[in-house]
């Protein structure tokens, strides 16, 4: 695994961002059994944009999940949309202000997501990335947080305490605040999980 080393220099932040589209394409497998995610990022100027693919298997059998993100320039979410492609679910469509509110595409308030900036998708270790991205903490510093959080396959949303703390420069580690779950994560230069112990592992690109 090529993990950078510790230290107390930035992850690549909004200030330093490219005048040019830049795109990375990331792959992950579960840590056990079958599955696949491929991911598509791509940031510019004033926006960054996600979109994925999860293949994997849940209790009652596969699945297929695709999800998209757009953050502003800041890396705050601004549109989520997960949506199942194997089934006739109701998928999940969000959008927010930056500030800490969020209502449905056609404008109806959510207010028990109220306070969340960020969205936690369970199946992939990209969501990951976006408090640490927005957030950029110093080593040793913690942040306490609200996620939206997406349930998959189910596609349910819920708000959901969480905890995120540098550790040095390029591995954070994540703590459930209403569980006893944690774990650490190896990060690239770009704030994207290497691999997340127990869950994910990155295979492409190593």
């Amino acid at each position: 695994m090529n993990e950078h080393p510790a230290g107390d220099g930035n992850l690549t932040t909004h200030d330093s961002r490219p005048t040019t589209p830049t795109e990375r394409r990331v792959m992950w497998t579960p840590w056990d059994g079958p599955g696949l995610e491929d991911l598509r990022l791509t940031i510019d100027g004033d926006a960054v944009r996600a979109d994925g693919l999860i293949i994997s298997v849940a209790e009652d059998g596969p699945f297929r999940v695709r999800y998209s993100v757009r953050c502003d320039a800041a890396w705050r979410v601004r549109e989520a949309r997960v949506a199942r492609l194997d089934r006739a679910v109701m998928p999940v469509a969000l959008r927010a202000d930056g500030e800490g509110r969020w209502t449905t595409p056609e404008g109806e308030a959510l207010p028990e997501l109220d306070g969340c900036i960020d969205i936690d998708i369970i199946g992939t270790p990209f969501t990951n990335t976006l408090p640490i991205r927005r957030l950029n903490l110093r080593a040793g510093e913690s942040r306490d947080l609200t996620m939206a959080y997406i349930w998959v396959p189910e596609l349910t949303v819920t708000p959901d305490p969480q905890r995120y703390t540098r550790l040095a420069a390029y591995r954070y580690r994540f703590d459930s605040r209403d569980s006893d779950f944690t774990a650490e994560l190896p990060l690239d230069e770009d704030g994207l999980v290497l691999d997340y112990p127990g869950l994910f592992r990155r295979v492409w690109p190593r």
